[in-house]
Order: C-alpha cells, then sequence, then structure tokens
C-alpha cells in the first residue's frame, strides 16, 4: 500500500505533498492570471487564513492552494518529508 505523504501548509491545512506540481510566488503576471483563473473556475483552495498570500501551490488534480508561508519554506517542509529517517547508531 502506497503511503501518502502530507505537508503542512499553515494554520492547520495540511496538503498532499505526492500531488504538488509547483510551488510558487504570487508576484509574476502569469501567476496572478492563473489564481484569478482558478477562482473563476472554484478551483482555488484558500489556505491563507485571510493573510496575505505568499506562495501558490500547483496541484495535480488542477486545483490551486493558496497559502501565508514563503514557498522556500514549504518546499523545505516537502524535502524533509520525503527524506528517509536515518538511525543513530
Amino acid at each position: 500500500m502506497a503511503v501518502m505523504k502530507l505537508i503542512h501548509v499553515g494554520f492547520g491545512n495540511i496538503v498532499n505533498a505526492g500531488k504538488i506540481i509547483a510551488i510558487v510566488s504570487p508576484d509574476s503576471a502569469p501567476v496572478r492570471r492563473l489564481v484569478s483563473q482558478a477562482k473563476s473556475d472554484g478551483r482555488t483552495i484558500d489556505a491563507t487564513q485571510g493573510r496575505k498570500t505568499k506562495s501558490v501551490i500547483v496541484m495535480e488534480n488542477d486545483r490551486i492552494v493558496l497559502s501565508a508561508l514563503l514557498p522556500e519554506t514549504i518546499r523545505g517542509r516537502a524535502v524533509a518529508e520525503s527524506e528517509p529517517e536515518q538511525d543513530e547508531e
């Protein structure tokens, strides 16, 4: 059975790390258009809890997750989750 890796994206919200395509900053015009289109189509999941969006997570299922955490923070959590634990000897 496959193990589903989950990462915390802020304020108690969690996403499936295996379904993430990209984690990007919301500052560029193309990303703003992507978010705007996703909002109008109802494909956006807002995990910011009313705070400023600092990262946009593009998922495999054509969903867009908005997070108040920096992309570097989410990347660090995703990398930490994917590394196998090593036993201390």
